[in-house]
């Protein structure tokens, strides 16, 4: 089998978010491999494990983005490409979708593509139905199992209202959920093998596409406003004088 684990570069979790000049900002924040697609990554391992063939780790961002792949390649990926190009700076979820898309067919002969439910940062969640639908592919999202046989895969999708099983004809796009499993630690020899990957650069014209007109747009990101609140603790004898006061200090503010 030959399998496409989409990462993404993303702040540490840990980052303080705020919004400057109607801009996110997170300062200094390291950046990170998006935490739920290193359960793409190990979903996408198992598969390898229980069937033979390749995990390639795919990216969309800027150079500092190879820090996040090797991530992956230490995971156990066995090799990554990072598609990057200027054009892409304002890229929203469909731009992505078809970005992913060219960089799949251009790889070739690709049996399954998996993701992770959502990023960290934007977190819409949608790139991986967007990306089925540009590929022409099926979607079977929020997988927490999965298994492949007789060129089929079917998953159980880990759902708000329980657990539903579904299948679908390769190639197929799949998202996964922490169901899937806890992702590995790189190992030693894993991170050796990362540190001395050598992860080629594919920018649009390498994949023969212009850059996607974005369909959303961030105008303005605002901080939330500032709110006073005062806190007036009651006292009291009893627990009976207390209710009374506070029922006499609710009817005052008209709350009831």
């Amino acid at each position: 089998m030959k399998i496409i684990a989409c990462i993404k570069q993303v702040p540490d979790s840990e980052a303080k978010v705020k919004a400057e000049g109607g801009q996110v900002t997170w300062g200094d924040a390291p950046l990170v491999i998006n935490p739920f697609d290193e359960y793409a990554v190990e979903g996408a391992l198992q598969q390898k494990e229980a069937h033979g063939g390749t995990v390639t780790a795919l990216c969309i961002g800027p150079e500092s983005a190879r820090e996040a792949l090797k991530h992956a390649l230490a995971m156990g990926a066995d090799d990554a490409i990072l598609v990057s190009d200027p054009a892409l700076n304002e890229l929203d979820t469909v731009g992505a979708a078809r970005v992913l898309a060219a960089a799949i067919n251009k790889i070739g002969g690709v049996d399954m593509v998996v993701f992770g439910r959502q990023t960290l940062d934007n977190g819409a969640g949608i790139t991986p139905a967007q990306t089925a639908r540009v590929l022409g592919w099926p979607m079977l999202g929020l997988a927490g199992q999965i298994k492949v046989q007789d060129g089929s895969v079917q998953v159980e999708r880990v759902i708000e209202e329980g657990r539903q099983s579904v299948s679908a004809k390769l190639p197929a796009v799949l998202s996964v959920v922490q169901s899937i499993g806890e992702p590995r630690y790189p190992s030693f020899m894993g991170i050796r093998k990362a540190s001395k990957a050598v992860i080629p650069v594919w920018s649009l014209g390498d994949l023969g596409i212009s850059a996607p007109a974005p369909v959303v747009r961030r105008v303005e990101l605002m901080n939330p406003p500032v709110s006073d609140t005062a806190i007036e603790i009651i006292t009291g004898e009893s627990p009976d004088e207390i209710a009374d006061k506070l029922t006499d200090k609710i009817l005052a503010e008209k709350v009831l």
